[in-house]
């Protein structure tokens, strides 16, 4: 069974190429292939916008008597989409380009215009500058000017950029932050300044109603005195309400100042020495002063310092 995919072939020992008949073909014939448009167009006959990148089914042929550098120029044949119109452009090797034959006109090639703008101009002056030696001169002037702004404008994007990059925006970020931990910091404490106040605040109040709470049966208990005239109370001079409270808190604590009721016990006049024939009836009326006074200390004074006075007192007069 023989090979299905036979490289090497028969060949006989008499065979000879040279009497293989030949093909003539035309130099103009042509060859279906597959493209893509190169450019933009739109038809002239129908005015159907055909984007770069179509794909079509093309004729392709060898442009007779024109040639670029040695290299053959080939022509293209397609049809519109819409209405079937030919459309042909060939190949530019000079530019690397395609140029529009037939059929369509190139849309977006405003780039391309300007181009050969550029070039028509650089010619003029080129053919102007060979016959006149003044528009050489003038011309180096102003590409010279030019030149200068040109650099004068890199150099200011130059110190722009070296200032841009100077700037620590780290450096900047962190300053930031900063700041803002010191505006949370000072918030806290103001915030905390307030509630210390208040909490005094709350606290002094409630010190108040406790000591009006403690004065108000103390003032309860106390027996109203007794006026002799209505106009009695128009005489008498006011005291202050804040210096009442510091006597009465003074006087609950340690005690009254006053002290003429409490020393009445205790001062008492010395008597002179009488004869022995009157020590009896001395003695009995000392007995009876003594006793007197005794309840008369005790009812006009409460405390333990009266009854020292007229203990002491009642000493004296038994030894003499």
């Amino acid at each position: 069974m023989s090979e299905r995919k036979v490289l090497n072939k028969y060949y006989p020992p008499d065979f000879d190429p040279a009497k293989i008949p030949k093909l003539k073909l035309p130099k103009d014939r042509q060859y279906v292939v597959r493209l893509m448009a190169p450019f933009n167009m739109r038809c002239k006959t129908c005015g159907e916008y055909i984007y770069k990148g179509k794909k079509f089914n093309a004729r392709k042929e060898t442009v007779q008597n024109e040639v670029y550098l040695g290299l053959p120029i080939f022509r293209f044949y397609i049809k519109c989409t819409r209405c079937l119109a030919e459309i042909t452009f060939k190949t530019d090797p000079e530019n690397t380009d395609y140029t529009m034959e037939h059929g369509a006109t190139r849309n977006f090639q405003a780039e391309k215009l300007l181009e050969e703008e550029e070039k028509r101009m650089q010619k003029e002056r080129e053919e102007e500058e060979l016959n006149n030696p003044m528009k050489v001169l003038e011309n180096r002037t102003k590409d010279s000017k030019l030149e200068m702004e040109v650099l004068e404008n890199l150099q200011e994007l130059k110190e722009l950029n070296q200032r841009q990059a100077n700037v620590d925006f780290e450096a900047m970020l962190k300053q930031y932050k900063e700041y803002e931990e010191e505006q949370k910091r000072k918030e806290q404490e103001e915030d905390e300044q307030e509630m210390k106040a208040m909490l005094e605040q709350a606290q002094n109040r409630r010190l108040l109603v406790d000591s009006d709470s403690d004065e108000e049966p103390a003032k309860s208990r106390a027996k109203p005195v007794a006026k002799i005239k209505p106009t009695d109370i128009l005489q008498e001079e006011p005291q202050p309400q804040s210096k009442k409270l510091k006597t009465e808190s003074w006087e609950r604590s340690v005690g009254k100042l006053n002290t003429k009721p409490q020393l009445a016990g205790l001062v008492m006049v010395r008597k002179q020495k009488a004869d022995p024939a009157l020590a009896n009836g001395t003695e009995n009326q000392g007995t009876t002063a003594n006793t007197g006074s005794l309840p008369t200390a005790t009812g006009t004074t409460s405390s333990s310092l009266g009854l020292l006075g007229a203990y002491s007192d009642s000493e004296d007069s038994a030894s003499d």
